[in-house]
């Protein structure tokens, strides 16, 4: 991860799925994907009949229709009295949660690591100790609920690694990678993309607007 280039030299916010690794990059600030959790609660909910779940999806969902409307409206927080009125729900979710699933007791004969956790008890750990990277997106609006985008973003190279098997040489590999990525940020940046594609073919390239340009533009 560090050879990559990208965690380690990060000083925004990183939106991602609760990998172990990715904690332990202090160099940024952290934000869960909701959509990750919605699909764990959803499992708990519906196959385990989990109340605590149920209502930790439906908080979850309420929250972000809260930030949307309130960024119709031209506003930069959701109104006070009801953001509190969510965040005292979703932790009443998560105590209830706690209360059906409680620390396993410790072994007779002690074993080396963490005495194991059902599934759910995981969960609700991370929804507990990483509460403020969960729900980074309902204290500012910069943050996206999910990162779907990233996911979007290297689907189609995925795509290709399961069609192809493999890339038969990095300079192929970093070509793709390149071209992928040029195209994404196009898209990002609302730029026609054939258009784009021709003039880059005519010799006449399409600059993506850097982040300090787009930053300090008015």
């Amino acid at each position: 991860m560090d050879a990559i280039g990208i965690l380690a030299a990060r000083r925004g916010i990183s939106i991602h799925g609760d990998w172990a690794s990715y904690w332990g990059y202090e160099n940024c600030q952290h934000g869960s994907c909701n959509v990750h959790h919605l699909r764990d609660l959803k499992y708990q909910a519906e196959e385990k009949q989990q109340s605590w779940a149920a209502d930790l999806i439906t908080v979850l969902l309420e929250m972000k229709e809260a930030v949307q409307a309130a960024q119709a409206k031209g506003q930069t927080s959701v109104d006070p009295l009801f953001r509190a009125e969510l965040l005292s729900r979703y932790q009443r979710a998560i105590a209830a949660g706690y209360q059906a699933h409680p620390a396993p007791s410790a072994p007779a004969i002690p074993k080396r690591g963490k005495p194991k956790q059902s599934p759910a008890r995981n969960l609700l750990d991370r929804l507990c100790t990483h509460q403020e990277a969960v729900l980074r997106f309902f204290n500012d609006f910069d943050v996206p609920f999910d990162n779907n985008v990233a996911e979007r973003d290297i689907r189609m190279l995925k795509l290709k690694q399961k069609i192809s098997g493999c890339f038969r040489s990095t300079g192929g590999a970093e070509g793709f990678a390149r071209i992928r990525g040029y195209l994404s940020t196009l898209r990002k940046q609302g730029m026609n993309l054939l258009l784009s594609l021709e003039q880059t073919l005519l010799g006449y390239p399409v600059a993506p607007v850097s982040l300090s340009q787009a930053t300090s533009s008015p």
